[in-house]
């Protein structure tokens, strides 16, 4: 697991048959003509397969990674809660409640906006049952006004022992957040979290619908009225971006499920927006002006500066646009960091997606300086920065586990690097990095599906297990590619 700081510009704050696919590119000024050699379908599978390896708790008999059993069982005694269940966020055994929420409300997303498409791959049974291991934890940890439990886990201990959930002797220590210690930034982003998940359960389950919408909006008072950064989850989790993005994010997702003016009075009259270049579990403007760019080609005209904002985020990326800030390396991939990158271009490739799709709805484009893009342009670079990670990149390697030519093989992750054994089995913690970290071989379970850290600036990349920042996965990063897989599984598979 890790953190990486945020970046914003502007007004804003400074901080396995293969199909056989031809498709267009702007690159450098010219188009040329590209072969993506891609099965969509099986990376989106697998890409959904990964966030069941990261389940906590009692795993269901449909579970499909055989290497994971039941683990973190007694999570919350220490505060005599239940808080079993949800997520390891990345290739430790901690559960955070920022990125934890941050993947359900993203995976909501993708479960909204390409609903259609998810069920055309037969995979929307199996996201909304990934969105529904996480609502139901969250809804453990919001049980009680004015409360949050926000971590499961001593990262410091975690991190000094090599060894997978099932085994794991180390502390369960529970964090939360309150009217005395607030954390704004991760109760609102519980509240998006759950007012996304209301509307992916609408009709599926109603009852299930209104008791996350109801849990969200209670989230949502709570973080608005009482305010303040929480750190607790530093040095690994830190918001950098503040809690302003936040609250915008999750008003939006409370306006979406609700309708309600009291959400879209919020937007207009208290709400803080920035112009930003980037998407993730820290900084969330991006998404939520695009949402609000629907509403505002649906007839909100008063939306209009978020239609603005939408478009100076698309300006910032694209390698075309004369406002064009974000480094993109010599192979193509949008990079902001060393760390965990791909979770990036990710989020580049769905909110570019999403937004392109919009754009084409309502014949609309985005109008960066003197130049304008259309549809097209939006939803081929986010095809591109999808098919870098999946294979068509300088050194022709999948990022994806167990997907495509030669994919990685030595995740930075306990549990598919060391070996399925009895879980009353005792691991000495010091003598674990022996066996189990410091090794060339290669991890004994498959992480199937799981979208690692990926390259450098350069698209150099090292598939060893103790460059995290190269070989980690995280659950946010797959969240944020499942939408775009789904789309393009249905609209490039074979003919």
């Amino acid at each position: 697991m890790k953190l990486f700081s945020m970046a914003i510009h502007g007004n804003g704050l400074r901080a396995q048959h293969m199909y056989i696919l031809t498709w267009l590119i702007f690159s450098g000024g010219f188009f040329s003509v590209v072969d993506a050699d891609f099965n969509y379908q099986d990376a989106l599978t697998k890409s959904i397969i990964f966030l069941e390896a990261q389940r906590s708790g009692k795993l269901p008999p449909n579970h499909r990674p055989s290497w994971r059993g039941d683990s973190a069982l007694q999570d919350g005694k220490i505060e005599n809660v239940d808080l079993v269940g949800g997520y390891y966020d990345a290739g430790d055994n901690v559960k955070y409640g920022l990125p934890l929420a941050f993947t359900v409300t993203t995976l909501s997303w993708a479960a909204i906006f390409y609903e259609a498409e998810l069920q055309a791959a037969g995979e929307l049974k199996n996201v909304r049952a990934a969105i529904r291991w996480g609502t139901d934890y969250l809804l453990k940890a919001s049980a009680k006004r004015n409360l949050l439990y926000v971590q499961v886990g001593d990262p410091e201990k975690d991190h000094e022992c090599w060894v997978r959930p099932e085994n794991m002797k180390t502390p369960r220590t529970v964090l939360k957040i309150d009217r005395n210690t607030p954390g704004t930034e991760i109760a609102a982003e519980t509240a998006a979290a759950l007012a996304a998940a209301s509307v992916v359960f609408r009709h599926a389950d109603h009852a299930y619908s209104r008791r996350l919408l109801n849990r969200a909006k209670a989230v949502f008072q709570f973080a608005k009225t009482y305010k303040g950064t929480y750190d607790g989850e530093c040095p690994f989790y830190c918001s950098y971006s503040g809690f302003n993005d936040e609250l915008l994010w999750a008003a939006t997702w409370l306006y979406t499920a609700t309708k309600r003016s009291i959400y879209m009075d919020y937007i207009q009259d208290e709400a803080i927006s920035a112009t930003v270049s980037e998407f993730s579990w820290d900084l969330k403007y991006a998404g939520a002006q695009i949402l609000l760019t629907k509403y505002y080609m649906e007839g909100k005209k008063d939306l209009h500066n978020y239609k603005q904002d939408a478009d100076s985020y698309i300006c910032s990326v694209l390698p075309d646009s004369p406002d064009h800030k974000v480094y993109i390396s010599p192979g193509g991939l949008v990079h902001l960091r060393d760390g965990a990158n791909a979770q990036y271009v990710t989020g580049t490739a769905l909110l570019f997606s999403i937004y392109g799709d919009i754009l084409a709805r309502h014949k609309q484009q985005v109008i960066c300086g003197n130049k304008k893009f259309g549809s097209a342009r939006l939803i081929a670079f986010a095809k591109q920065q999808m098919d870098y990670l999946l294979g068509k990149n300088p050194r022709r390697m999948s990022y994806m586990v167990g997907f495509g030519n030669k994919p990685p093989t030595h995740a930075h992750h306990r549990g598919a690097s060391v070996p399925k054994m009895s879980p009353n089995k005792v691991i000495n913690c010091p003598m674990s990095f022996v066996y189990y970290y410091n090794t060339n071989a290669s991890n004994p379970n498959e992480l199937t599906g799981a979208i690692v850290g990926g390259p450098d600036k350069n698209d150099n990349f090292v598939d060893q297990r103790s460059n995290s920042a190269m070989t980690e996965p995280t659950t946010y990063t797959n969240s944020l590619a499942i939408g775009v897989l789904a789309k393009l599984a249905k609209y490039h598979a074979q003919s």
